[in-house]
């Protein structure tokens, strides 16, 4: 982990800027259940319509900061990972030109042209998905979980239990899509191999006239990794729906 990080040099001021504003727009969103609270306990139990506007002027302001600090987040952790996505494939680029014939064989050429291109693109997918929830997750659930026993001990309570039921769900779901996962690279992996066998060996295919055998190989492939990657979006939607 600590070699991968090494990529991230140059974006030192992006990775620090970009979960501090996730934060910041995290402690926006707590204190709206605190001015919702205020509007009903005070505004609307005394009937005092100048106080239920001002309260609601500052939950309007509450969400415009809000999210001008999730675009500057946005922003500085896209900045972040593009800058470690061109590192990153650059130096696997450089590496692979050393690699000797007996190296590259062993390997194969169809697992270097998924690792440069998706394996990087997941990485890069990765970093940024980090920096905008490294500090916001458990700062808002902490925050929430607070502020939850402050409203309501029993509204509290009963949030500690949802919360360890999801933490469960989502450990469930990690369970199951990361086998998933490897059998769609490796299938991704046998896509890219029939691709470059028929570029490269069009000649030959067409001197056989096994155009059909080889389109039929192509499109099991496809097919398999259409349906894995298909089961992986739908699993991970409903884990970010949660």
């Amino acid at each position: 982990m600590r070699n991968m990080l090494r990529f991230l040099k140059g974006y030192e001021k992006e990775s620090i800027l970009a979960p501090l504003f996730k934060m910041l727009e995290a402690c926006f969103e707590l204190l709206v259940p605190l001015v919702v609270a205020n509007i009903i306990d005070v505004g609307i139990k005394n009937g005092d319509l100048a106080y239920i506007g001002k309260q609601c002027g500052l939950m309007v302001l509450l969400a415009v900061v809000g999210m001008a600090s999730s675009l500057t987040a946005q922003y500085f952790a896209a900045k972040a990972a593009l800058g470690y996505g061109t590192a990153l494939r650059g130096a696997l680029f450089r590496h692979i030109d050393t690699l000797s014939y007996t190296e590259l064989d062993g390997i194969g050429t169809p697992t270097l042209v998924t690792r440069i291109t998706s394996d990087v693109n997941q990485l890069q997918n990765g970093v940024n998905m980090t920096l905008r929830l490294l500090l916001r997750c458990p700062f808002i659930v902490i925050g929430a979980l607070i502020l939850a026993f402050v409203i309501s001990p029993t509204m509290g309570f009963w949030f500690v239990l949802v919360t360890l039921a999801i933490s469960l769900v989502v450990w469930l779901i990690m369970r199951v899509t990361v086998p998933q996962y490897r059998a769609a690279q490796n299938t991704l992996d046998k896509v890219t191999l029939l691709t470059r066998e028929n570029y490269v060996g069009a000649r030959v295919v067409r001197a056989f006239a096994a155009q059909k055998a080889e389109q039929e190989k192509f499109d099991r492939a496809s097919a398999r990794f259409r349906d894995l990657s298909r089961r992986l979006n739908d699993i991970m939607s409903y884990y970010w729906s949660i």
